[in-house]
This record gives structure tokens, sequence and C-alpha cells, in this order.
């Protein structure tokens, strides 16, 4: 799999999917629900109901890629408490997720813009 920083975008579709799917039912819902364009610079994530097994599925120069881990004892987190169907990711989160950390409770530092220096 290309490294996460490769990716513009990364989208999680939060509603658990039928992990049966494969690229074309993965591809299908990314097309239903609009979230975006088939290209190289975006990265869709998708989980099962279980919460064990993590689907992702991109789409490269010459097709669609799909590459999935499932966990034997864990869970992965999941945003249950959130109400939009879609999420965006920053690389660094989608390394969390996958290495099992609550992406939903870390809180980074606050960006801080200065206009002047002191």
């Amino acid at each position: 799999m290309k490294a996460a920083n490769d990716f513009e975008n990364i989208f999680l579709h939060r509603e658990a999917v039928d992990m049966r799917c494969g690229m074309n039912g993965l591809s299908q819902i990314v097309q239903s629900a609009e979230i975006g364009e088939f290209s190289g610079k975006n990265l869709f994530v998708f989980c099962g109901r279980r919460r064990n097994s993590l689907k992702v599925l991109y789409f490269d120069r010459s097709g669609f890629c799909l590459w999935q881990k499932r966990l034997d004892r864990e869970r992965f987190p999941w945003p249950k408490k959130l109400t939009a169907e879609i999420m965006r990711l920053t690389p660094a989160q989608f390394s969390w997720l996958i290495e099992g950390f609550d992406v939903w409770n870390i809180k980074p530092f606050e960006e801080i813009k200065f206009e002047t220096v002191y």
C-alpha cells in the first residue's frame, strides 16, 4: 500500500459495511455517497459491523487497489456519536487508527498562526 502521506484526502465511511464487499461494492458506496472522485489523491476507509476489520480502497494510475486489515483479538475504535456519514482524516490520524489509537479522543495542540513576531 502507498504511504498515507501520498494521499491528499482520506475519507472514512462511518456506517458499517458488509465486509464481503470487494472493489466493486465499495466503489459503488463511494460513488453513491458522492464522497470524492476516484483519483490517486483519495483514500477511502471502511469498517465492518464487528469493527475487527478495515478495508481501504484507492485508485492508482492503472486501477483500483484494495487493502484489508483484520484484528484477531481487538476492535478498531470507531466514531459512534458523530452524525456525519463521511469523515475526513489526516494521514497521521489514519496511521493512528491502523495502530489502534482512538483518533476521536486524541486532541493535538491548537495551531497558532502569527501575523507579527514580538
